[in-house]
This record gives structure tokens, sequence and C-alpha cells, in this order.
């Protein structure tokens, strides 16, 4: 029946798989290239504040385990999914590979900006952000910190409280009162 539907090969392979027969190698030791996170907004209507609170915990989470993995990324991508079930997929890259969370922070902005449609009564019921083409520290190009978003102190400073104080120890003064959802636990970045 899978053959009639799909074809021989898509057919005999679901069906194989479906048995529990892959003979594919699984690798492991392999990084992942990309850092993500998404979060489901629901059917209801949401204010424009309520959307940006949700993009700023998902950088700020995206932006955190960046830094503890010990990666950074250029390339900031914004999914989103409409009420409608049409999508939009946005991404920008940047021109050095940061995990400074203001810088990302506001690149999510802008592409949030560009990806809304142009009546603005559709608003995004599902949204996810990454950062791609992540990379070891050991390659980061220093830069001068001749702008207000260069530095990494506050990052650094917020990543050592979570760490020593739980990760709800600290959290941005946007998302106070709040509700953030729950954590699906992750894998190792």
């Amino acid at each position: 029946m899978l053959v009639t539907i799909l074809g021989r090969a898509a057919g005999r392979h679901l069906y194989a798989l479906a048995h529990n027969r892959d003979p594919r190698p699984v690798v492991v030791g392999r990084r992942r290239r990309s850092i993500g996170s998404q979060c489901a907004l629901g059917r209801s209507r949401k204010t424009p504040e309520a959307v940006d609170a949700v993009l700023v915990s998902l950088v700020d989470r995206v932006t955190r385990r960046m830094r503890i993995a010990g990666r950074v990324g250029r390339t900031v991508v914004l999914r989103l999914r409409f009420g409608d079930f049409s999508r939009a997929t946005r991404s920008h890259t940047l021109p050095q590979p940061i995990a400074h969370t203001q810088t990302i922070l506001l690149t999510a902005r802008w592409l949030l900006a560009g990806a809304m449609p142009g009546d603005r009564t559709s608003r995004p019921d599902a949204r996810g952000r990454r950062s791609r083409q992540s990379r070891g520290r050991q390659r980061l190009q220093l830069v001068l910190p001749l702008d207000r978003f260069s530095g990494s102190a506050l990052d650094v400073a917020l990543d050592e409280v979570r760490r020593r104080f739980g990760s709800t120890a600290v959290t941005r003064a946007v998302l106070l009162g709040r509700e953030q959802g729950f954590t699906v636990p992750l894998l190792p970045d």
C-alpha cells in the first residue's frame, strides 16, 4: 500500500523504518551547527508587547546556551507561523560571530518588524529563533569595543549568577510577571 501511495523507493524505505530496520550508521560526537529555541503563542491574539516579551525570552535563552557551550554565531534566523498557517522566515548575517544578547535581540526585533504582514492584523502564533554557523570560541575574531553593544560583561555576569543560583535567579524586567511556559530538557550543545 505504501508503494502505491509514495512510490517504490519511498514506500519501501518508510515500511522498513516502521519495522525498525534502518541500515544507516549512527553518527556520534558530531556537534550541532545551530542552537535555537521556539515557542507556541497559542491561538489568541497577542499584543505587540507580548510578542516582544516572547522574543526577548527566546533570545535570552539561546544566547545563554551559546555562551555556556562556548559557541558564537553570525546568522540570526527568525521563523514565524501565523494563524492562517502561512509562514515567514527571515535571516540576517552579522559582520562578526557573537553571542552577545543585546546585539542578537536588536537583530531579531528588526527581522520581526520586516516579517510582519503589511495589514498588521495577522499575528504570529508560533515563533522560533536560532543562531546558525556557530563556532567554538577559539575562532572568534576579536574587535575593538567601539560601540555600546560590543561588551559582554553583562552577559558574563548574568550567566555566572544563573550558574550559581539557578536559571530563575535573575531575569529581564520585560519578563517579570509573565508565564515562561515549560522548559524542554535539552541535549548537550
